[in-house]
């Protein structure tokens, strides 16, 4: 089982402790203290059925707690999964360590002109170092002054609020099966933030070893799976299909361009 997992430039994932496994999705669904079915085919066939029929419950009798290294402002995204218990550092108690994220040169890109809250394009050689020499030199101009208020006896409480969001804080967060998988459909999409991809993406590598029969079905059922609203359905299965451009009329643009992408015109 993987225990450690490096992320970004100071990050990382960490396995604390874990409870159940694939045997233990099956022997709740069948309200059974025993082993449940006899055959791994089985056990595989009723967590796909599970899975694919959206019967949730008997996920969240697995859990796993993980400690996590991540930058606040990563850190702030991923506490909206509000099914999680968890414990921060605290900079009330302790000092901050002089750990802060600086992106690579080829993860700096210019704001998205379609997306307001993603990347665009790249930036210039010249333009990401420009940024990233910035981003290093406020960082340090900000611990600076944030150690120069320490030692001057200022209370930690206050101090920290020089800080910027992209200094590393951790944590201890346990969740059960289910909710882990929904932040992982959202958080290791290709439309979530570089950052806490990273993270999701590390977090998916610990499950897929973990249930890898689950895993399994997740992907075939969540992952890569398309949903399909009521008007695609009759759409896709016409034999005298409707214009295509009818149906922009029905989805609206957003929508049409999702559908567009995964069934594009033959």
């Amino acid at each position: 089982m993987i225990e450690i997992l490096k992320v970004l430039d100071h990050g990382f994932v960490r396995v604390v402790d874990k409870m159940g496994t694939d045997s233990s999705i099956v022997q709740a669904a069948r309200i059974s203290y025993g082993e449940g079915t006899k055959h791994s085919s089985q056990d595989r066939s009723l967590i796909r059925y599970l899975m694919r029929h959206k019967h949730t419950s008997p996920f969240e009798m697995c859990e796993i707690k993980l400690h996590i290294k991540m930058p606040i402002f990563v850190a702030r995204q991923w506490i909206r999964h509000r099914t999680a218990n968890l414990n921060e550092y605290s900079a009330r108690y302790s000092l901050m360590p002089d750990e802060f994220y600086i992106p690579q040169e080829k993860d700096i890109a210019l704001q998205s002109l379609d997306n307001k809250q993603g990347r665009g394009g790249a930036l210039s050689h010249a333009q990401a170092r420009e940024v990233r020499t910035l981003i290093e030199e406020q960082s340090k101009t900000a611990y600076a002054a944030y150690k120069q208020m320490i030692e001057k006896g200022t209370a930690r409480e206050l101090a920290r609020v020089v800080l910027p969001q992209n200094i590393y804080t951790q944590f201890y967060w346990k969740c059960d099966l289910h909710n882990l998988l929904h932040l992982i459909e959202l958080r290791s999409h290709p439309t979530a933030q570089f950052e806490i991809r990273e993270f999701s993406n590390a977090i998916e590598a610990i499950v897929k070893e973990w249930v890898p029969i689950t895993y399994e079905a997740f992907v075939d059922y969540r992952k890569e799976a398309c949903l399909v609203s009521g008007h695609a359905k009759k759409y896709l299965s016409r034999n005298d299909k409707c214009k295509r451009e009818e149906l922009e009329s029905v989805f609206g643009k957003t929508e049409f361009i999702e559908f567009d992408h995964n069934w594009p015109e033959e």
